[in-house]
This record gives C-alpha cells, sequence and structure tokens, in this order.
C-alpha cells in the first residue's frame, strides 16, 4: 500500500524560508515522478513544482519560480519542497503526490497534469504572515 506522509509546514513569515518534506513508502520510489500542488481556501489545487523520477530535472509554476526548490533523496524515499521568500499567497495546504514513471516522459513538465498521479498525501499547511 502507497503511503505518501508530508510534514514540514506551519506558520511562517513572508521572507523567512521553510522545508517542507513528503516520506514514501510502499512503492519504488525511485521509479516515479513527485509532485508537489496546494489548495488555498475556495480555491482549486493547483500545481506547484515537480521533480523527475531521476531528480534530474525539476519544473516550476511561474509563481514559484526562483523561490521554490525540489528535491529529492531517492535512498530516504523523501522529496522536499524548500520554500524561500515565501509569501501571504503561498498559504494553502500542500501536497505531494507521486506519478509511476513513463516510458518518453522524462522530464519534469510531463508532471503537471494531474492525471498522471496515482497516490496524494493528506497534505500539510502552509500559512505565510506579513
Amino acid at each position: 500500500q502507497v503511503q505518501l506522509v508530508e510534514s514540514g509546514g506551519g506558520l511562517v513569515q513572508a521572507g523567512d524560508s521553510l522545508i517542507i518534506s513528503c516520506a514514501a513508502s510502499g512503492l519504488t520510489f525511485s521509479n516515479y515522478g513527485m509532485g508537489w500542488f496546494r489548495q488555498a481556501p475556495g480555491k482549486e489545487r493547483e500545481f506547484v513544482a515537480a521533480i523527475a523520477w531521476h531528480g534530474r530535472d525539476t519544473y516550476y509554476r511561474d509563481s514559484v519560480k526562483g523561490r521554490f526548490t525540489a528535491s529529492r533523496d531517492n535512498a530516504k524515499n523523501t522529496v522536499y519542497l524548500q520554500m524561500t521568500s515565501p509569501k501571504p499567497e503561498d498559504t494553502a495546504v500542500y501536497y505531494c503526490a507521486a506519478a509511476p514513471k513513463v516510458p518518453g516522459k522524462i522530464y519534469a513538465v510531463d508532471l503537471v497534469p494531474t492525471g498522471r498521479y496515482v497516490s496524494w498525501g493528506q497534505g500539510t499547511q502552509v500559512t505565510v504572515s506579513t
């Protein structure tokens, strides 16, 4: 049974830094691309960042480029999202998700569609205060 567990969320001041993590179990982690999504109150869930199964490619939504960094440690079955200079508009529940490796799709941009993902975590709340 695949399980994704996010951690590290909390209250952070705008301009500070925060790292959230997602620990995976029940799957061969290195065979999965990983994505980060978020959902703010009253809004649809949206793509934030993705990292390819091999870890050598990442992709971000425009509003977080240059501020957020996705990384993974395949030895620890964990994916991370480092949030630097967060803004109040980054406040949301953050979810990680796992997408199985697909032949021919080796780039993180291939992980943008929500339909690629087969497993989702329960989410961790990130609140950015002014």
